[in-house]
């Protein structure tokens, strides 16, 4: 029998009801191998080749029922003696359109084994079909005009070969890539999109038919393709490559992302985090400064450079400090000096309320006294100061 379908397994409903749990399936590589064994019914206890030693070894334990594999992988094991075809029932050739020469060794050691061709493309496997299925009944459309002439592509879209295991991935690759902001992400099944589409991406082998709606929705879908899918994609459409995000490319966003926050930050008011660093910036250059803060930032047993806030659910308490505004001294040089010269922190500061002759500033408690000591005679604005816990 000679299944007509494009290379997708999602849609290989039908392949189950004709197999019984012991089969063998003929894949083009290992990725597909491995994708038959991942989307097999639980109950055929499928196994993909992936290292011939386990894989003989689980055989003559008796605990494969449906084996996939390469040509050269299956061949590999018969040559070991460690599978046997010529009692074999049943075997599928997963799309031989690209391997189909490979094939004809390893299908002479299964003369009786019941033959189900999957192809998108049975009449460019002719010869192969007349060797291995002759006049076997083929089921689906053939991708034929009435004329008998191939059907020329429907489309343009945009694609990117990517790995089973990363379809995930990928498709957040293929958002970020195009910049995406309302996007229609079709999996397969029902083609219903909602208004206003700004970009379709398919995770899922479209049929010509599904492919010729995604781009009525909007031009240029993208599909997101395994290796050994793309010949059929070029068959109905006009291709684009789309580069997805690298390892690099990803790096580089994230440095601008920091960038841009850093930026902001920029923006507010960093005067205490100045007035601390300020000793540094007369010993070193400001921009190896920053540098090395990044740097301890990005270690997780570093030391945390962050102010430490006042616990939770405790009160303030206010110090008395003799300078305000008519000494013209202002919030920000009383930050610097509690942090410079009394040897506080950000967080250990709350509130400052700068008066005309005096200003109350809020104190987290631990630290009152040494604001305190610390903080009487210094100078702020030529005035030296006197500072002293507030009576009200």
């Amino acid at each position: 029998m000679v299944l007509v379908s494009p290379p997708a397994l999602e849609r290989m409903e039908k392949v189950w009801e004709l197999i019984d749990r012991n089969a063998i399936v003929v894949c083009a590589d290992h990725e597909q191998a491995t994708h038959w064994a991942d989307v097999a019914p639980a109950e055929y206890r499928a196994h993909a080749v992936t290292g011939l030693t386990r894989t003989a070894a689980l055989l003559k334990e008796g605990r494969i029922g449906l084996l996939a594999g390469s040509p050269a992988d299956l061949a590999a094991l018969v040559a070991r003696s460690a599978l046997k075809l010529d009692t074999l029932e049943a075997l599928v050739i997963g799309w031989p359109e690209g391997f189909g020469g490979e094939l004809d060794s390893l299908l002479a050691e299964a003369p009786n084994a019941r033959r189900i061709v999957l192809s998108w493309n049975p009449p460019a496997l002719a010869d192969f079909l007349e060797r291995h299925a002759r006049r076997a009944e083929v089921v689906g459309n053939l991708p034929l005009d009435p004329d008998g002439k191939p059907l020329g592509p429907v489309g343009s879209a945009r694609f990117a070969v990517i790995a089973a295991s990363r379809r995930r991935a990928a498709l957040r690759d293929a958002l970020d890539a195009v910049r995406a902001t309302k996007p229609y992400v079709w999996a397969g099944g029902e083609i219903a999109a909602p208004k206003d589409v700004d970009v379709v991406v398919a995770t899922t082998l479209p049929t010509r038919e599904e492919l010729q709606a995604l781009i009525a929705i909007a031009p240029q879908p993208i599909v997101l393709v395994l290796a050994s899918q793309l010949p059929y994609l070029r068959s109905i459409a006009a291709l684009t490559p789309l580069s997805l995000p690298s390892g690099a490319d990803r790096a580089q966003d994230r440095s601008s992302k920091l960038r841009a926050q850093i930026t902001e930050r920029l923006s507010g008011d960093l005067d205490a985090e100045v007035a601390a660093l300020a000793p540094l910036f007369e010993e070193h250059d400001p921009a190896m400064v920053a540098a090395a803060l990044l740097a301890i930032s990005r270690q997780p047993s570093a030391v945390n450079i962050q102010p430490r806030e006042a616990e939770a659910g405790t009160a303030w308490m206010k110090i008395f400090v003799t300078v305000g505004t008519k000494d013209r001294a202002s919030a920000k040089d009383l930050v610097g000096a509690l942090i410079k010269e009394a040897g506080l922190q950000k967080g250990q500061i709350g509130k400052i309320d700068v008066r005309e002759t005096f200003s109350l500033v809020e104190i987290a408690p631990p630290s009152v006294d040494q604001a305190v000591r610390r903080l009487s005679g210094v100078s702020i604005r030529g005035r030296r100061i006197t500072a002293r816990p507030d009576r009200g």
